[in-house]
Order: C-alpha cells, then structure tokens, then sequence
C-alpha cells in the first residue's frame, strides 16, 4: 500500500485559520450535482428497504447468508469491466484519435496499472465494512448495531482531517453529534416499539435464534463499530487517492474491485463454513432468490453514484447524508399509512437539521481536490525555485573560476 500523503499540521492550522475562497461557479455546479446524486442513493437504498429485505431479521448464527449477501453484492461490481473492455477493443481500432491528457495537468489521471493497484486495496476496506457490519445484526440488536454503525461519522471527520480531506469545525463536530442523536432517538423508538429481530419474516424462512448472551453482544457491538471504523477509512482512502472523479475510470476500478472480490474472498466463506463459525446455505424460497438479485442489481447502481457523490463532495457530507434513509423511511411509513411516534419524528428532523449544517458548512470550503492541488503546486513551485537558485548559484561560482583561471594566464 503507498503511502498516504498527509498535509503537515502547521500548514493545516494555518488553512483552517484562513478564510476559505469562495467557489468557483463551476465547482458550485459539481457540488450540487454531488448531493443530488447523494440523495439518489438515499432514494435507492430507502426503496431497496421497502420493497424486499434481504436480510434476514434473526438474531444468532444463521448461517452464511451475511458473508454470501456481502460476496454477491460486491462480485456484482465486475460486470463493469465488460463496458471498459468494449471500450478498449474499440480504441486499438481508433488508436490515433484517442485524446492525450495535457502533460501540465495538476492531477494527471490515474493509469491503468495505479487504478487495478487502488481497487485492490479498496476492495479489501470495502468488503470488512460490509461484511461487519451485515455479521453484526447477527450477534446484537438492531438498534445497538445501528447507532454504534453511525459512529462512522465521528470517525470520517476525524480520519478526513488527519488526512487533510476535512476541515475541524465547531459546526462540522455539532453537526455530527446531532446526526449520532437522531440516530439514536430513531433506533431507540423502534427497539421499544416492536421486536423486529424476531416479528418480521426473513427472505430465507430461517427459524428464529435465542436471545443472544453478553459475550455475543459484545461481539456484535464490535462488528459494528468495525464496520463504521473501514467505512471512514475506506471513504477518506478513496478522497485522498483520486480527488477527482475525472482522474480515474469508475468502471475498469469498480470493474476489478468486484473482480478481486470474486477471486480472494471466496476462500473466506469455505473457512468460515469449515469451522462451524457461519454454515453456507442456499436461499430456500423463490421470494430469497428475487430479493438477492434485487438487492445486488441496487448496490450495482447506487454504490457506483455513491462514490461519485464523495468525489463531487466530502466524505463528512456523503456519511451524514447517508442517515437521511431513516427521514425518508419515516415519509414512507406515513405514506402507507403507519403509526409514527414523536421520538422518531424529532430523531428524523435532528438527521436532517445536521446534514443542511454539514453541507452548507462545506459549501464554503475550496473543494478539497483542488486545495490539495494547490498544496501540490506550491510544494513544486518552491522545489523549482530553490533547485534553480543553487544551479545559478554554481553557474556564478563556475564563471568566477573561469575568469580567475583567465586573468592568471594572462
């Protein structure tokens, strides 16, 4: 894994102490049409919830589904190589028109080999997230699993800002603790109110499990904050390594994380089965079988706009903008014609009240790929100068000597 650039801390401070220029129109432009795709994966994901669950609501060890859920979803991804590699037998035919990216470029696009190199690291990151965070449903409640999960918010601004994708504000710092709030006060209310662990049907018509003990809650809770804590990693990795949408083909990188996916994970699922820890079994029902490959064909889609809106944005606005499913599934709720208690109306208003401040907050920020850039630009304007002053330096001192070996010849 390459390194990570990270910005020194004095010049962060200095950065976070300086009034931030205000966007360019067209920056302006890229940030709306971030969160517009951000809400689009709201709307996908909050519908993915309406019309099937995939996962089965049981608490203790059901079986593989958790890992099978994750390994198909995220295999999925490889069908976007088939795009890319039409479009790369096309181009040998059209070699000569292909367009050359200027050699001055500040961010010059990511090569194909760097691309294949960062969906191999994303893919690991991406798969512990998921995975985590699908196991841990299994060994806790779902209120614990989701108000621990929403930690990632916490640890997206604090990794964004060791990374320097993230600015520390008082209002980015409010906003995220009013987020963990709703969340809170949203999954509080539906543990009261209902026991959906054991009330709702399961896709996989899987009996029902024992309460789990303290040891397995533990372990649950765990799961889950190691879920939130790859998210923040994964999500701020991809920022500080691309910046830029355009500098790298989304296809061909979702293209091999699915295809890393396919060929290193398996062998996971054949250990984990193996010892006993999570036995596999095939969905049992026609009902399993249509919800998986739903559920697969909406991460296809939502998960490839998702990342599109953090580049267009920030990893702080993506994360807390992806807890505005629990308003929206409370519209929905109403809209069908259930009960919605006052802890989850308010719960649902905090989650929205802390996404306007963190996007308004960030919107007066420069985009953090053109302030790296920037960082970048200076750092190479300053080597240049200095490089080129000790080589007028030595130029000076060479023609001394040449004038003091004339004159003593003279």
């Amino acid at each position: 894994m390459d390194a990570l650039p990270i910005p020194s801390l004095s010049l962060s401070r200095s950065h976070s102490r300086a009034k931030s220029p205000a966007l360019h129109p067209l920056d302006k432009r890229q940030y709306a049409l971030g969160i517009g795709l951000l809400l689009l994966v709201v709307v996908l994901w909050t519908s993915a919830n309406f019309v099937t669950q995939v996962r089965p609501c049981v608490r203790g060890r059901t079986s593989l589904r958790d890992l099978t859920i994750t390994y198909l979803n995220t295999s999925s991804f490889s069908l976007y190589l088939v795009p890319f590699l039409v479009r790369r037998l096309w181009r040998r035919d059209r070699a000569g028109l292909d367009k050359v990216p200027p050699p001055s470029a500040a961010l010059p696009p990511l090569t194909v080999r760097e691309t294949i190199h960062l969906s191999s690291i994303f893919c690991f990151f991406w798969f512990v997230a998921n995975w985590s965070g699908n196991a841990a449903l299994g060994f806790t409640s779902v209120a614990s699993a989701t108000i621990l999960s929403s930690m990632s918010g916490f640890f997206t601004l604090g990794v964004g800002r060791l990374f320097g994708v993230e600015t520390l504000t008082l209002a980015k710092i409010g906003a995220v603790v009013t987020s963990f709030g709703g969340v809170l006060l949203v999954s509080l209310s539906d543990s009261h109110q209902s026991q959906p662990a054991t009330a709702l049907p399961t896709a996989f018509d899987a009996p029902p499990a024992s309460t789990p003990h303290a040891g397995q809650r533990l372990l649950g809770d765990s799961l889950a904050l190691l879920s939130a804590f790859f998210y923040a990693l994964y999500v701020t990795l991809l920022k500080v390594r691309i910046r830029s949408e355009a500098r790298i083909d989304m296809q061909l990188f979702f293209g091999f994380v699915g295809l890393f996916n396919v060929l290193a994970c398996w062998p996971i699922g054949v250990l984990l089965h193996l010892t006993g820890v999570e036995r596999f079994a095939l969905p049992s029902s026609r009902r399993a079988v249509v919800a998986l490959l739903i559920n697969m064909a909406i991460t296809l889609s939502s998960d490839y706009i998702y990342v599109l809106a953090m580049l267009k944005t920030t990893p702080l606005v993506v994360t807390i903008g992806l807890s505005l499913t629990m308003p929206l599934a409370v519209v929905g709720d109403v809209l069908l014609g259930n009960t919605v208690h006052l802890q989850v109306v308010v719960g649902a208003l905090l989650l929205l009240a802390s996404f306007v401040v963190v996007g308004v907050e960030d919107s007066k920020e420069p985009p953090p790929a053109r302030a790296l850039a920037d960082v970048e630009a200076r750092a190479r304007g300053r080597r240049y100068s200095r490089v080129r002053g000790e080589e007028e330096e030595a130029e000076a001192e060479a023609d001394d000597i040449a004038r003091a070996d004339r004159a003593g010849g003279t």
